[in-house]
């Protein structure tokens, strides 16, 4: 059975259906406050290095070059990615990012990654 993996952004309004949240980025998110965020773990070794995130700034044709070099990333630092699959392994997990763009984010591309490594 395939994880139950959903991403939100964090400005968004918390639902009870979002089951663990956990933050994936790497620098807190402009304006929040913690009890706003409600994430249950910030895991913020998962996030892209500075570096790439900056390279990538959001730019679309970007994504696919992006999408690999993280994944590189992930590759080398296997355990933030074994916490989020022991975690889904047990409920739903919901990936909270702070990014604008909503279909090419890390946290898109982390489900991406996290739901091939369960498979």
């Amino acid at each position: 059975m395939s994880p139950d993996i959903l991403v939100r952004r964090v400005y968004e309004a918390c639902s009870t259906g979002d089951g663990f949240r956990v933050l994936v980025d790497r620098v807190w998110p402009r304006g929040m406050k913690k009890e706003a965020v409600a994430a249950d773990l910030w895991l913020k070794e998962v996030a892209p290095s500075t570096g790439l995130r900056r390279w990538f700034g959001h730019d679309p044709s970007r994504w696919d070059v992006f999408r690999e070099r993280y994944f590189r990333e992930l590759d080398g630092n296997p355990e933030p990615v074994r916490t989020l699959l022991e975690a889904a392994a047990k409920q739903r997990v919901t990936l909270l990012y702070s990014a604008r763009d909503t279909r090419r984010n890390q946290a898109v591309a982390l489900r991406e990654y996290v739901l091939q490594r369960a498979g």
